[in-house]
């Protein structure tokens, strides 16, 4: 049976990135560990995590989530942590060495849209994600609102 907040798959989600879906076109998603410290953990236990303007990218072969804020946790005392840094992702060689390919290609990017916990182990979902234009926003809204209309009929 799973706990409280928990669905079926043992999922617990942390925090989601809506804003992603409204400015990038999401191509393709990866899932991805990330390697944290035990102040860390306690703080996304209690929800103390933004996604707002972070990003990942690759390193001599490493990704990196940056700008990801998770906040200090207040019982951590002098052995907090720093909220905005750098932290690795857990990912296989060869998804990396795949999204530095397609990173190279003008205007990808790589978005962490959620961030949750999947057997007690902490997971961000990466996208794969190219910017959409002004135009492209005011499509979607569009888009949106008629299947709100047709939903109502």
């Amino acid at each position: 049976m799973p706990r409280a907040g928990e669905s079926a798959q043992g999922v617990k989600p942390i925090c989601k990135n809506r804003r992603a879906f409204h400015d990038y076109f999401i191509s393709d998603r990866y899932e991805a560990g990330i390697a944290l410290v035990g102040s860390e953990v306690k703080s996304l236990r209690d929800g103390r995590a933004s996604l707002g303007d972070a990003y990942a990218e690759v390193r001599d072969g490493e990704l990196f989530l940056i700008g990801c804020h998770i906040g200090e946790y207040p019982w951590a005392n002098q052995f907090n942590h720093e909220p905005r840094r750098e932290r690795k992702l857990l990912l296989h060689k060869a998804e990396i060495r795949k999204l530095s390919v397609k990173l190279l290609e003008r205007g990808f990017t790589l978005v962490p849209l959620q961030l949750y916990f999947r057997a007690g182990k902490a997971k961000v979902e990466l996208g794969l994600a190219k910017g959409k234009r002004q135009y492209d926003k005011r499509e979607a809204v569009r888009k949106r609102d008629l299947e709100r209309e047709r939903a109502e009929e």
